[in-house]
């Protein structure tokens, strides 16, 4: 299924680079909107003064945070977490070996990846127009 056309019909390189990529953008968008609402309630040390929500990337230690987490991501993404043309596309194996990761368990990742993105993309609209963070916005 492709109604925009990003991928031509029987171009399995192209197929499996936007998938990973979908993939990807959607375990960011899940630990995103996760992140947004877990920040409201949990502080690590160091960071309690940090405020909720985008406005923690503009102060010290928020910053420094945003940019350990930034490159350790990208490290692992690098040299661990490569794509492999002999498995599924953001296949990483079974790193806790649970024996779960199958078709189903697949296809359920990337459903709740995609809603993710939507609901990550509006936490951070809803924020950016009325200041309130991912709780606040829910009226607590």
């Amino acid at each position: 299924f492709d109604p925009a056309g990003f991928c031509k019909k029987g171009d399995e390189k192209t197929f499996r680079n936007l998938r990973a990529a979908e993939i990807k953008h959607g375990r960011v968008a899940m630990m995103a909107a996760e992140g947004g609402v877990v920040h409201h309630f949990v502080k690590f040390p160091g960071f309690v003064e940090v405020p909720s929500g985008l406005g923690a990337v503009n102060i010290a230690p928020g910053s420094y945070g945003f940019i350990a987490l930034f490159g350790i991501a990208g490290a692992l993404e690098l040299a661990i977490w490569t794509e492999s043309d002999d498995k599924a596309p953001g296949d990483f194996g079974d790193p806790l070996g649970l024996n779960q990761y199958n078709e189903d368990t697949r296809n359920r990742e990337l459903n709740n990846g995609r809603f993710a993105m939507f609901a990550a993309i509006g936490i951070i609209a809803a924020e950016l127009l009325t200041g309130k963070d991912a709780v606040e916005q829910l009226g607590f």
